[in-house]
């Protein structure tokens, strides 16, 4: 069975790998169904001058009990610094 910070490892070099942008963080983990994870990953979608200016992204991702992509979906953009969601 593959650990959290491993499939949050993995999570993050799959949304790299299809997006071509940096991942700024994990925000949120749980267990899938079976042996995978469903892993929350927030991008900097659009780098800006200055980063304050930033466009974020929140990708969900489910990889399975090897850590392959099983979904992935960007479910929400936002300025850098945006408090709550719209």
């Amino acid at each position: 069975m593959m650990s959290a910070s491993r499939a949050a490892e993995r999570a993050v070099e799959h949304v790299t790998a299809l997006t071509g942008r940096r991942a700024e963080s994990v925000v949120g983990m749980e267990r899938a169904d079976g042996d995978g994870w469903r892993v929350t990953v927030e991008v900097v979608e659009t780098h800006r001058i200055p980063d304050s200016a930033d466009i974020l992204a929140v990708y969900d991702t489910e990889v399975d009990a090897d850590g392959e992509l099983v979904a992935y979906r960007r479910v929400h953009r936002y300025p850098r610094g945006r408090v709550g969601r719209d």
